[in-house]
């Protein structure tokens, strides 16, 4: 860089008259003392004066500039530090903003000199400093610039006619921010929230956020503070490097300057990285959650999980077993606490591997698991067999409820597994208040998103824990008897329909081949199993049992094979029904509809998704609805997140999300939009876009 400006200067010295003025900027070095002791350290300063309307540069400079830089040239055995800088100021060049200084700056430097020196010698220090001055025009200026630093024995005096203006100057120098930040952005807005209450509470005159690289915010926009709930938020125009989905997707941490000056007038600088967060950035229409907030949804979620048709046998089932035990509270209560702590003891493991996945790039969130073929085939074998077991096809210990009730005689151990299986079986499941609870979990601390899922399985977990820790509630269970098989064989059918769900979803997600793969290991997986209870009930002997595990080897190799089968999808998510006809999402279209100023409804769905396609049915399907569309003219974008889209996963995010459903309506002529509830209706869909609330 010094070659290079010092080529610049050469160029402009030839050029005639213009460049041949005494120079901008009056440079020197001053030192902190007068002096140093052998093996102490003296600071000295590369001391700018610069010329009235003219302005240097901050190390990193905004749209234009470049930065002061030094070479030194020391004794031996002596080194220098790097420079430092203090804090800038905007400076405003045309349509362009710049980090630099006016009037006078110092750069500070420290010298080290070894124990070797002498006391009564002389240390020549001398610098060759390049720097870039400009105001309607930019002049590359440098200077070779020397310094006598005497060594003495004892203290070293201060250099009184600088010490004002190396206190100053270190006052302006940043620190580490003590408080957490996030970034999100959002209809070409990043905003930056730091969890500062002491900042929030203050009183601040003014806030200036400084970029330490380019391309994270346009330098020139006009930025606004809030102080509201105990953040500090900045939020400004985004810059070139987040204006995609596809680039915010891989965002790396925002590093930046916060400078910011109290009621008191006192000015301090504090550095931070900000890392990507949806949380950063108010979501239309939600507020965003408080870590309670968050721990209360995941909580209520969970709760509300047990209602889904692939999760409500498996808690009937434990039912169907303690009412076997006949009301021996010991033992109710030793499995419910073993099933509670199996549940959660997944739902953590899920998250884990979940923020290990985010942490090492991956742009992925709740259901990230069901974009996999191999796991779509292996929970479908799996509820099929749950379906079998219900059936009396073939028992696994006393019954697939008592799991390794053999090995403790008390079915702690089965309990456990039970409750590891509930929370397997519920991973295709979103509930309402979970979208904001997962969405918030991902853009926390790894101890807090951890807390947010062990909540959820908490959640799942609760009713059960709460009949088991209740005697009175425990006595009131009917009666062992006959009825308990024939619900036992009403409760497989929900489970043979979950199976066939998830083959339906394997075919949208990878194809007819893929799907006959999995069909035959279902067969074989059947067989097995047939052969499997055969044996158990003594009905057929050492071939039988043969011939089961060949056949269950056989699925293994079907489910292992089954995604390299894996052809193109046949088609999107929810085939067009008689409701408003949709296109497919991307971000270039729904940018080129908010440009021209059209309302937009945005589903974003997967086949995997229970909720998703119930709402299709139920509030996206009718003749009022497309009519209505067609009326005022709305474009219906439909996302399909079946397989994994780091677009999709990046809007997701943006609105505090960390999976499917997430309906949002774009009003005409707007770029906010409103987040519609996880359970819809027609008529809420509809009053979206009333005429009324598209004016508001």
């Amino acid at each position: 860089m010094r070659k290079a400006l010092s080529l610049i200067a050469a160029v402009l010295a030839l050029a005639g008259p213009a460049a041949a003025q005494e120079a901008n900027v009056k440079a020197s070095l001053v030192p902190e003392t007068l002096g140093v002791q052998p093996g102490g350290t003296v600071t000295v300063a590369l001391r700018f004066d610069i010329r009235e309307h003219w302005h240097t540069y901050w190390s990193y400079p905004g749209d234009s500039g470049e930065a002061t830089a030094v070479t030194w040239t020391l004794p031996e055995g002596v080194t220098a530090g790097p420079l430092q800088f203090p804090y800038p100021e905007r400076i405003d060049v045309g349509p362009l903003t710049n980090f630099g200084y006016e009037n006078t700056v110092l750069h500070l430097t420290d010298i080290k000199v070894p124990a070797t020196a002498t006391p009564g010698s002389t240390l020549s220090v001398k610098a060759d400093a390049v720097w870039l001055v400009c105001a309607e025009i930019c002049i590359p200026e440098e200077a070779d610039l020397a310094l006598d630093i005497p060594v003495v024995e004892g203290a070293p005096p201060v250099n009184e006619a600088a010490k004002a203006d190396f206190a100053a100057t270190r006052a302006k120098f940043e620190r580490p921010s003590p408080w957490p930040a996030r970034f999100a952005v959002a209809d070409g807005q990043l905003t930056v929230a730091v969890d500062a209450p002491e900042l929030a509470k203050a009183g601040l005159t003014s806030a200036v956020l400084f970029p330490k690289s380019g391309g994270f915010i346009k330098n020139a926009g006009s930025q606004t503070v809030d102080t509201s709930n105990g953040e500090l938020r900045i939020a400004t125009e985004v810059g070139r490097r987040l204006n995609t989905p596809e680039k915010i997707a891989a965002a790396p941490p925002f590093p930046a300057l916060l400078v910011v000056t109290g009621a008191d007038g006192q000015t301090q600088a504090f550095a931070f990285e900000a890392k990507p967060g949806a949380a950063a950035a108010q979501p239309a229409g939600e507020g965003a959650l408080s870590i309670w907030m968050a721990l209360g949804f995941a909580f209520l979620g969970g709760l509300i999980l047990n209602l889904m048709p692939c999760v409500f046998p498996v808690l009937s089932m434990k039912a169907l077993a303690l009412a076997q035990k006949g009301g021996d509270v010991r033992k109710a209560r030793l499995g419910g606490l073993a099933y509670t702590a199996g549940v959660i003891l997944s739902f953590v493991a899920l998250a884990a591997a979940m923020l290990v996945l985010r942490g090492a790039g991956e742009a992925i969130a709740w259901g990230f698991q069901l974009q996999m073929p191999a796991v779509i085939v292996g929970l479908s074998l799996l509820f099929f067999a749950i379906g079998l077991n219900l059936m009396g096809v073939f028992e696994v210990g006393s019954g697939l409820q008592n799991l390794g009730a053999r090995d403790t005689g008390n079915g702690v151990t089965g309990a456990f597994f039970t409750g590891v299986l509930a929370a397997v079986v519920a991973t295709p499941c979103t509930a309402p208040f979970m979208a904001g609870a997962v969405g918030a979990a991902i853009t926390q601390p790894a101890p807090i998103a951890i807390a947010i899922f062990a909540a959820l399985g908490l959640g799942m977990a609760a009713p059960y824990l709460a009949l088991t820790l209740s005697p009175a509630l425990v006595r009131r269970l009917p009666r062992p008897g006959a009825w308990m098989v024939r619900l036992k064989q009403v409760l497989a059918f929900p489970m043979f329909g979950s199976a066939a769900w998830l083959l339906w979803v394997l075919s949208v997600q990878a194809g007819a081949t893929a799907l006959a793969a999995a069909l035959a290991a279902s067969v074989l997986a059947a067989f097995a199993l047939w052969l499997w209870g055969l044996a158990q009930r003594g009905e057929a002997g050492t071939l039988a049992r043969g011939a089961a595990v060949l056949a269950a080897a056989a699925v293994v190799a079907a489910v292992v094979l089954a995604p390299h089968t894996a052809t193109t999808a046949s088609a999107a998510v929810g085939a067009e029904t008689s409701g408003p006809k949709s296109e497919a999402y991307s971000a270039a279209r729904l940018e080129s509809l908010l440009s021209e100023g059209k309302p937009v409804f945005v589903n974003l769905t997967a086949a995997w998704c229970v909720t998703c396609l119930v709402n299709e049915e139920v509030a996206l399907s009718g003749q009022t609805l497309a009519k209505e569309f067609e009326r005022q003219g709305v474009v219906y974008l439909k996302g399909d997140w079946t397989n994994r889209d780091a677009a999709i996963t990046a809007l997701l995010e943006h609105h505090g999300r960390a999976g499917v459903p997430l309906y949002l309506v774009y009003p005409a002529g707007s770029r906010t939009p409103t987040i519609l509830p996880q359970i819809l209706t027609e008529t809420i869909v509809l009053d979206a876009f009333a005429p009324a609330r598209v004016g508001s």
